[in-house]
């Protein structure tokens, strides 16, 4: 999983705020069976995600490109995925079907995905009856690294 993460880096970026549709072939989604979870270390993870971010800030350097780039990572709980994205818009303008909430702790998203024992699976015996909620579910955590070159 931590070489799939970093070949992120080694795929076509398109960056095109007039067509946001043309961006979703920069999102990629990581799974890992539980065996594989349990060898690895929430830091290895995080520093995969750190080394890509940085190689991806290079080549939007070296692009040209002028406006906002955003990398972010977030934990599908329901698919028991991690997945991370590249995108025009920024941290506070991502588009989820849920409530989110840009968080600096990639290291408590990926505990909870290493953490995720029954990733994108519930047994049937498992099933319980859910009460309405009372109260909003808490957002999603997603963790956002500004690509923007510095100095611009």
């Amino acid at each position: 999983m931590l070489k799939d993460i970093r070949a992120v880096a080694d795929e076509t970026m398109v960056l095109s705020p007039e067509d946001q549709d043309a961006e979703h072939v920069n999102t990629n989604w990581f799974g890992a069976p539980l065996h594989e979870r349990i060898g690895m270390t929430a830091d290895e993870v995080v520093a995969a995600f750190q080394e890509t971010a940085a190689v991806l800030r290079e080549q939007v350097a070296a692009s040209g490109h002028r406006g906002t780039a955003t990398f972010y990572v977030w934990h599908d709980t329901d698919a028991g995925q991690l997945r991370c994205s590249v995108g025009t818009r920024k941290p506070a303008d991502l588009v989820f079907p849920v409530a989110y909430q840009v968080t600096e702790d990639l290291h408590g998203i990926v505990v909870e995905f290493l953490e995720d024992r029954a990733p994108g699976s519930i047994q049937w015996g498992a099933l319980e009856p859910v009460p309405y909620p009372e109260s909003e579910p808490p957002a999603l955590a997603v963790w956002a690294c500004d690509l923007t070159p510095f100095g611009r």
